[in-house]
């Protein structure tokens, strides 16, 4: 992880640095504000630990100005209250005080910068894929990984890295569906100062940030074609052009790229390009959904429970075996992603010794999973109504009046819902694109309909 300290304290904030390299970080320092701007523009980084008094609500909008998202941390020694908020208010993620706590600094680099994520497996299924991955990982081929939205792609990608030579060099990831298209040229590529409304000065990309080093390139089945084309010379002549450049830079990278989508139907289709499919695809690892790999629920089940115990400051509890068989019987359609929002969700909720089923509740908090795991033979028998009719056909009785797109709009809403905001899965689930989704929210919100934001019903860590 490649962290930027901002300002000085009085050496303080050299022993906060030293704390974070012994935890693995790649530290640079910056004395102020317009070094830390220069810095990111050239070097890029993953997380910013700013002074309290570098005014961060004057910063952080200068960030997001040149397209920065990187998460801020303030800090500061014997710093009121008022100043602590006006940080947290202003955008930062966290405050540290100082003199530096060595737990505390390290409980923030994970929970901010997500290094803490542990590529956990027990399955037969899972150990083929690592398998596999481990095998290719020393080359330098492209890897396509493929897999349903939640699997574990992006963890997967972090494996292959650390087994590979490039391991102890940069490793940078871009989530090409969460980047609008006009801006992901940019944040791929770099730009030159005046390139565009806004690129105020030079800034490199992400090939450039991940020279030596890996770049994953997330969800690449969202990339517009034409930009197809840009990535595709950048990784056959190793070579990429700024925006707004007039000279080739040079780079040394290795390519990882994940999909949750069929891209060889993409190709027939006309939105992907097969030469950069045969680029990408030298070695392609699939990554199992969670229900054709039970034996990893239990072990996961496990760790995220731990997790988010001690991220909540909260009693460790154990999985009642009426829990674990409800968590087993469940056919998780959002994958590794849902099982640990709802072991989340169950560590809040649980009393007692244990982790009971009452505390194993549906994402939008409708019911638990004992009912929602079961069977058809299982299940209560509630396909006939007090009447004796067919409930389906009340069902469809109640969609009698409305047009079509009021009910569109009513169920990509309660998908988005049932997935805490999250686009990328919820796109999944609709069997529609991220990009086409994300213009029907944006209608949505354009006629005032409230659109659930990322984390909605969920408190996440900080």
């Amino acid at each position: 992880m490649r962290l930027l300290i901002v300002g000085t304290l009085n050496g303080q904030l050299g022993a906060a640095s030293q704390i974070a390299m012994s935890r693995g970080a790649h530290v640079t320092n910056a004395p102020d504000v317009e070094t830390a701007l220069s810095i990111l523009r050239t070097k890029g980084a993953d997380l910013l630990m700013v002074e309290v008094t570098m005014d961060i609500p004057t910063f952080v909008p200068r960030l997001r100005a040149e397209h920065f998202s990187i998460p801020v941390v303030a800090c500061g020694i014997n710093t009121d209250p008022k100043t602590a908020a006006a940080a947290i208010r202003g955008g930062a993620k966290e405050y540290i005080p100082l003199p530096p706590d060595a737990e505390l600094i390290a409980a923030v680099l994970e929970a901010v910068a997500e290094d803490n994520q542990t590529f956990i497996f027990r399955d037969p299924a899972m150990k083929a894929a690592a398998a596999l991955a481990e095998q290719v990982a020393p080359s330098e081929a492209s890897i396509l990984i493929t897999g349903d939205s939640g699997t574990g792609k992006e963890m997967m990608a972090r494996f292959i890295h650390q087994k590979s030579r490039r391991a102890n060099k940069a490793f940078v990831a871009v989530n090409c569906a969460a980047i609008p298209e006009n801006l992901l040229e940019s944040e791929l590529f770099g730009h030159e100062k005046g390139a565009f409304t806004g690129a105020v000065a030079r800034r490199i990309g992400k090939f450039e940030e991940a020279d030596g080093g890996t770049l994953l390139l997330d969800e690449i089945s969202e990339m517009d074609v034409r930009l197809q084309a840009k990535l595709l010379r950048a990784i056959q002549e190793r070579q990429i052009d700024r925006v707004g450049g007039g000279k080739p830079v040079n780079v040394d990278i290795r390519i990882i790229a994940t999909s949750n989508r069929n891209l060889q139907e993409y190709v027939k289709s006309g939105n992907f390009r097969e030469d950069l499919f045969f680029r990408l695809n030298v070695v392609n690892i699939r990554v199992p959904s969670l229900k054709d790999r039970p034996g990893d629920i239990k072990v996961l089940a496990d760790f995220f429970a731990e997790k988010y115990a001690t991220v909540n400051h909260m009693p460790k509890r154990k999985l009642s075996e009426e829990a674990l068989k409800v968590l087993l019987a469940h056919n998780w359609p959002g994958n590794v992603r849902e099982l640990e929002n709802t072991l989340h969700r169950a560590v809040l909720l649980a009393t007692g010794d244990e982790i009971s089923t009452a505390a194993i509740l549906l994402p939008d908090a409708s019911g638990n999973l004992a009912m929602s795991g079961m069977t058809n033979t299982q299940a209560p028998d509630a396909s006939v109504d007090d009447a004796g009719g067919d409930g389906r056909a009340a069902d469809n009785a109640s969609l009698v009046g409305r047009t079509v797109a009021e009910v569109e709009r009513d169920l990509i809403i309660d998908t988005l819902k049932h997935c805490l905001g999250n686009r990328t899965h919820a796109a999944n689930i609709l069997g529609i694109s991220i990009r086409t989704l994300r213009n029907k929210l944006n209608q949505y919100q354009s006629e005032g309909v409230n659109v659930p934001q990322p984390g909605d019903n969920q408190r996440m860590p900080i």
